[in-house]
């Protein structure tokens, strides 16, 4: 099979589209207005016309712009590029941890601490992720062990039985609850460290996330993956029971597909394509259209309206057209592609880029306190790399599997 259109898209209209976009808008509008070039890190408190609303560096945004730009090297190359990255890890490394070692949750533009760490976890696993994509960028090896240090710092949290954090979104939170997201951004990481840094305690982890993801999160009278579990991985008797992100579920799902991968698992690959495909159809708005967030499986759904959800899904889709023949991908990848042209792009409102999320029909808001420096552009990247890459081989699906 050969492929020369997604529907009725072109793969030489979305190399276009995904390239010109990367490089004409989103990278200039970050260079002048989100890049800190005198002290580096990001600054993502940005309303529409570039106008700063924060100078705040979330560690949050720190990492995850880390990871952005580091990857854009790498694949892209750019010295501009490599600089950009370079400054945002040495502005981690010498502000980001208070005098114990910990990820703090935000600093000062100039790098005092703003607000302290916390027991959440997350921050100390995005910096890991971004220091990591450093080290496989540059080869440097501090970045790596730091990165390491950071990666079992957050794990470290999310298996203390005694940690009480309120996730906000998850309907009932109690001590020691184990949420997808966690394992959902762990399984991230340990995939990308594994493909340059082979480690056999990583390995062991990586089996971990996998087995919880696919065994334990899966609910099988819903056949969806719930979000939050008791510590000991039982499904609780209460509200969480009957509750799904779906958001994250669809994400988490695309991010087991590179892990099948380089596992060279068929098997697993198969199983969350299927899993995948399952969480497109349930979690899709036949009324308005786009990808519900999420909600009680008996009750109320989450009526909000995300970008990086819709982003999540076509990262998914197009890997799954890179690697099969089947049809079912491409007829999602176009009809989520086609919605979020025209429900998230601001070319319509007279700005660039892209709106964060909104209500259910994705209602324009005229001013917004943050851009995307994270999930929006890892979208964009993958996907050219994925279309470029089919097209590479004269719109042929990869080999990877032409033994099963």
């Amino acid at each position: 099979m050969k492929r020369t259109h997604i529907g009725r898209h072109s793969l030489e209209f979305l190399k276009e589209h995904y390239r010109n976009y990367l490089f004409k808008e989103y990278l200039p509008f970050w260079q002048k207005f989100g890049i800190d070039h005198e002290l580096g890190g990001f600054m993502c408190g940005i309303d529409h016309d570039g106008k700063q609303t924060s100078d705040s560096k979330l560690m949050w945004y720190q990492g995850r712009g880390l990871w952005t730009y580091s990857y854009l090297y790498r694949c892209f190359g750019g010295e501009e590029n490599l600089q950009v990255a370079t400054k945002a890890k040495d502005f981690l490394l010498e502000n980001g941890r208070d005098k114990d070692g910990n990820w703090v949750k935000s600093l000062t533009r100039q790098g005092d601490i703003e607000l302290p760490a916390t027991r959440r976890g997350y921050g100390a696993l995005f910096v890991a992720e971004g220091l990591q994509a450093y080290s496989h960028a540059t080869g440097d090896q501090q970045a790596l062990d730091v990165a390491l240090e950071a990666l079992e710092q957050g794990l470290k949290l999310f298996d203390d039985a005694e940690r009480f954090i309120d996730e906000g979104y998850i309907p009932h939170t109690y001590k020691g609850q184990r949420p997808l997201g966690s394992h959902m951004v762990l399984i991230l990481i340990l995939t990308q460290i594994l493909e340059h840094a082979p480690s056999p305690r990583l390995e062991a982890l990586a089996d971990r996330m996998v087995d919880a993801i696919m065994n334990k999160f899966w609910n099988p009278e819903y056949r969806l993956l719930n979000e939050v579990l008791a510590h000991d991985y039982s499904r609780p008797d209460d509200s969480n029971e009957s509750f799904v992100y779906l958001g994250h579920a669809i994400e988490t799902l695309w991010m087991l597909l590179p892990e099948a991968l380089r596992r060279n698992d068929h098997a697993l690959f198969e199983l969350v394509s299927q899993r995948f495909r399952r969480h497109l159809e349930v979690s899709w708005d036949d009324v308005y259209g786009g990808f519900l967030l999420g909600g009680d499986v008996n009750g109320a759904p989450i009526y909000d309206k995300v970008l990086w959800q819709h982003e999540e899904v076509m990262i998914g889709c197009l890997i799954l057209i890179e690697h099969t023949d089947w049809d079912w991908p491409a007829d999602w990848f176009e009809r989520t592609f086609d919605y979020a042209e025209a429900k998230f792009s601001l070319k319509q409102y007279g700005h660039p880029l892209y709106l964060y999320g909104g209500d259910r029909k994705v209602s324009f808001a005229e001013h917004v306190t943050r851009k995307e420096n994270y999930h929006h552009p890892r979208c964009i990247m993958r996907n050219l790399l994925t279309v470029e890459n089919i097209l590479s081989r004269g719109g042929a699906i990869s080999d990877r599997w032409k033994d099963k």
